[in-house]
């Protein structure tokens, strides 16, 4: 299972949750050793495969640091901070994170667009 390692320590995942919003966008960093690659790939797509077919998944991408850094990055588009929460706390979701390598360290947390005048909008 990865530990987990918050992005803000003062808003881990657990509260963020809890928040009613939509949509939302779960953005994951991933460390690991460089030996592990090939097991976080597998258990990654394991659970993958259990998030995407949860209602209020829209899509989900993995991506890799350039170089040899191991570092991945996973961006997940749901409907809800509720659809989010239903897949986050199913007992099956939890089950499928024991095949993560020891080394790998999870950074979750979730995000909102924001409207910026004249350059993007919400």
């Amino acid at each position: 299972m990865p530990v987990r390692r918050s992005m803000d320590p003062t808003f881990p995942i657990e509260k963020q949750i809890a928040v009613d919003a939509s949509p939302v966008v779960l953005v994951n960093v991933f460390t690991l050793d460089p030996a592990d690659e090939a097991t976080f790939l597998a258990a990654w797509r394991h659970d993958a495969d259990f998030m995407t077919r949860q209602p209020g998944c829209i899509s989900t991408q993995l991506h890799r640091a350039v170089g040899d850094s191991p570092i991945y990055l996973n961006y997940a588009v749901w409907e809800s901070t509720a659809a989010f929460r239903a897949a986050f706390t199913h007992p099956e979701f939890h089950a499928r994170l024991t095949a993560y390598p020891a080394s790998a360290v999870a950074s979750p947390h979730l995000f909102q667009k924001i409207a910026v005048p004249g350059i993007c909008v919400a």
